[in-house]
Formats: structure tokens, C-alpha cells, sequence
């Protein structure tokens, strides 16, 4: 299983970097077959957001460490490197830019971006 990851490096850059994420088999359901997981992180909330068709914020750092996961709709992520990703459904993205130059989000296409937002601590 893979996420992606934007980050800032020490000169405030921020850059994207593909995660592949270690599962191992875990008895989550108590004598039930075994399920693959990843080790918890902790959170601090779960919101739910929708953001309207055309909606476009200029280069920002991110407000906070937070896991946002693509419902519906698509977004277009631009680091400030250069570099673009387009969040689409089932799209999880780890935002870490909480410093330096931050990245530029654009909602596009017809509809709106409907996410999970996970306020991580």
C-alpha cells in the first residue's frame, strides 16, 4: 500500500515523496481471520470538508500535520519545487509543509473536492 507525502526540507522547500507503507497480519477481529495493518499513528481528529469547484489557494504551508484522503472530486497539488500531483479518489496525501514556502491547491474539473482530513499530533 502506497501514500503520498509532501514535505518541506531544511531550506523550506517543500517536495513530494511516495511512501510505501509496511503492513503486517494482525488479528484485529478477535478469531477472525488474520488482516493486513500498519502501526497506528496517533491523531488529534477526523474532519470531513468539501471544497467548491474552482477554489484555489496561492503557495501556503500547511496549518497543521494532517492525512487528507480524497473522496470525490479532484485537486491539483503543486509543491514548491515545481512539481504537481493530482489528488483523485482514493488519494491519500500526507501533508507536512508546516513550514517554509508551503504549497498551491486548485480544485479541478466540474466538482467540488470531497475529503477526510485527519489532524494528526
Amino acid at each position: 500500500m502506497r501514500y503520498l507525502r509532501l514535505y518541506a526540507d531544511h531550506a523550506g522547500e517543500s517536495h513530494f515523496e511516495d511512501v510505501t507503507v509496511d503492513l503486517r497480519p494482525v488479528e484485529y477481529v478477535p478469531g477472525k481471520p488474520l488482516i493486513d495493518l500498519s502501526s497506528a499513528q496517533t491523531a488529534a481528529g477526523v474532519l470531513f470538508g468539501r471544497v467548491s469547484a474552482g477554489w484555489w489557494g496561492d503557495a501556503h504551508p500547511s496549518p497543521r500535520r494532517q492525512l487528507v484522503v480524497t473522496l470525490a472530486g479532484e485537486a491539483d497539488m503543486t509543491a514548491s519545487d515545481g512539481e504537481v500531483r493530482r489528488l483523485s479518489p482514493g488519494i491519500a496525501c500526507l501533508i507536512e509543509d508546516t513550514t517554509g514556502k508551503g504549497h498551491s491547491t486548485q480544485v479541478v474539473g466540474a466538482g467540488d473536492w470531497s475529503v477526510v482530513v485527519v489532524a494528526l499530533a
